[in-house]
């Protein structure tokens, strides 16, 4: 058999997937995903500290000096920023998900309303988590 010489249709190579820039609404969609998958990696974290945190009056002193001294090796901040990315991936998978149950309840799947949708959800979930994220800093 002959080798093709050309690409067959339908198909693209990685050089050519980077030129395509992808829509608001595709961003957020793979953003629904790469929080829910960080959230569901993080799980244990997350009740680990809240064991730590409703356990006892000390082991609740050992869980917010975590924010401060750290866990063993890690530093406070590191720990402040892991928290920082849950907050993010919590809120905007909450946003997200709301927007496409939205979506799938009215049948709002028109080009416009999917950007207009997406940036409400991006707006949203990065404002609230700069707030929640200054309050965990310690900013007020």
């Amino acid at each position: 058999m002959p080798e093709m010489s050309r690409q067959r249709p339908g198909t693209m190579r990685l050089v050519d997937a980077t030129k395509y820039r992808l829509p608001l609404a595709a961003w957020v969609s793979i953003l629904h995903r790469v929080s829910g998958g960080l959230m569901f990696v993080l799980l244990p974290f997350v009740i680990w500290l809240f064991d730590v945190s409703v356990t006892s009056e000390i082991s609740y002193e050992r869980f917010t000096s975590a924010f401060s001294a750290g866990i063993g090796f890690v530093p406070g901040w590191f720990v402040k920023l892991t928290v920082l990315g849950l907050i993010w991936a919590y809120l905007h998978h909450f946003i997200a998900g709301v927007r496409h149950l939205w979506m799938d309840m009215t049948h709002s799947v028109t080009k416009a309303h999917g950007k207009n949708s997406a940036v409400v959800t991006l707006v949203l979930s990065l404002t609230l988590t700069a707030a929640l994220g200054a309050k965990l800093f310690g900013l007020y």
